[in-house]
């Protein structure tokens, strides 16, 4: 079905931003749901790699999850074997995550998924535009890259 010509709303940048912002998300999700993972597992193994060994409050704030929600996602990622949690031998009260071998091996799949859906997503724009574009997506933002 047709979208309703919407000129005033379809014209806001904010509105594209989400339009695209969506695209992307369904890109990876798809891309994801292939090798049988979400975005909150691909987003919290990719973390684990690059923090670990990390405590399990850390990973949650660098994430943005809210510890529920993480409990959830690293209780999926521990039952299939993707992840480790141990006492934190810094803190024994904490948990320790980091990744197996499996996890490793998993990330990397989904790594080159979204990887491939990100393509999917920019295919209309040349390399100078993807360069420019990444930039100014940079500044809008408000992250440093």
């Amino acid at each position: 079905m047709a979208e309703a010509p919407l000129p005033a709303i379809r014209s806001l940048p904010s509105w594209l931003l989400g339009r695209a912002a969506a695209r992307g998300r369904a890109l990876v999700s798809d891309a994801l749901a292939a090798e049988g993972q979400k975005m909150w597992h691909h987003v919290v193994l990719s973390a684990v790699r690059d923090l670990q060994p990390v405590a399990q409050a850390d990973l949650g704030r660098g994430v943005g999850l809210d510890p529920k929600d993480l409990v959830g996602v690293l209780n999926d990622l521990e039952s299939a074997g993707h992840v480790r949690r141990t006492p934190d031998p810094r803190d024994r009260r904490k948990n320790a995550v980091t990744l197996t071998d499996d996890g490793a091996r998993l990330l990397a799949r989904c790594e080159k998924a979204a990887g491939e859906a990100n393509e999917a997503l920019l295919a209309p724009l040349s390399a100078a535009e993807r360069d420019q574009f990444m930039g100014l997506l940079i500044r809008i933002s408000g992250t440093d890259g």
